[in-house]
């Protein structure tokens, strides 16, 4: 009787992790910004994945059949929002058939709703304008603040549909809120001595990151968002950089160098790729390590 009652026991502590990992919500994230801020959060009661790779453009992400296969397999799914998805996940999440997801269902989560957004149009937006988001500038992960905001948003999130684990998603967002209330102490004084210097940047992704930190971006490689660099626009460009002094120019990892590289030879300015993404580099795996990225990045090329 005892074996059998041990022999029970054992059995029993065989399939506690199978049933524990059975209960982790699955999380679909359109980007790996969002999907390291839901790990940050949701620690080990969630399984995450995201969409789009840390170097790739999320503006352009070529749909996969692989996709569908994860979002019918979604809990959650959390996206940057501002349309910055508008032309591949929509598709995707239709054809998906998972109703836990569809836009306006419990499953579907757009980060935006937490963040404060910057460079909303006022009036109306046309195609003549380029690839403006109607809704405003969609890179707002680039300020800790946000990042703050949307792991709170998550993290509420993630409680409602597993409120067992409500209260451990709440403390995990207080760790993160306190681990990143001393990073911003450090990041912050690591730029406060080149607040004010100018910076061009190949595509609008900067903005939220320059204004946390108070650098000045005077301008752009391309003439309008989404739109290729024009031989008047970079002569334009040139001249506005030399006329400011600017001497650092910006480029996200999924463009061409080659007209930064010769604006960066015309005025004698530093041509760097960053990282506006978790992933754009293997070794940028988090949140945190994105920031110490570029900040290692901008200290260098400033001095």
């Amino acid at each position: 009787m005892k074996r059998l009652q041990i022999a029970l026991v054992l059995m029993g502590l065989l399939f506690l992790p199978i049933a524990s990992q059975a209960k982790k919500l699955n999380v679909i994230t359109a980007t790996t910004d969002m999907a390291a801020l839901a790990q940050e959060v949701g620690g080990d009661r969630i399984n995450v994945e995201s969409i789009a790779k840390g170097y790739q453009d999320p503006h352009f992400v070529e749909a996969k059949p692989s996709f569908l296969l994860k979002l019918r397999q979604a809990d959650l799914l959390i996206t940057v929002g501002l349309q910055l998805e508008i032309g591949w996940l929509p598709p995707l999440i239709t054809q998906s058939g998972n109703r836990r997801i569809q836009v306006g269902a419990n499953g579907y989560l757009d980060a935006s709703q937490f963040a404060e957004i910057l460079e909303i149009p006022t009036g109306t937006v046309t195609r003549a304008m380029g690839d403006v988001h109607p809704l405003g500038n969609p890179h707002y992960w680039l300020d800790p603040d946000n990042g703050r905001r949307v792991a709170r948003g998550i993290a509420g999130k993630l409680g409602e549909l597993d409120p067992s684990g409500a209260a451990y998603f709440q403390e995990r967002f207080q760790d993160f809120d306190k681990k990143l209330t001393v990073a911003e102490q450090k990041w912050d004084a690591e730029m406060a001595p080149f607040r004010g210097n100018k910076v061009v940047t190949y595509h609008n992704s900067f903005t939220n990151f320059a204004k946390h930190f108070h650098l000045n971006v005077i301008g752009y490689v391309e003439p309008r968002p989404g739109i290729p660099p024009t031989p008047s626009h970079t002569l334009d460009l040139i001249g506005l950089m030399k006329r400011e002094n600017c001497k650092l120019v910006l480029v996200e990892p999924y463009f061409d160098l080659k007209t930064p590289n010769s604006i960066g030879a015309a005025t004698g300015a530093k041509v760097q790729v960053y990282l506006p993404s978790v992933g754009g580099e293997k070794q940028v795996t988090t949140y945190f390590e994105l920031f110490d990225y570029d900040m290692d990045l901008l200290k260098k090329a400033f001095q």
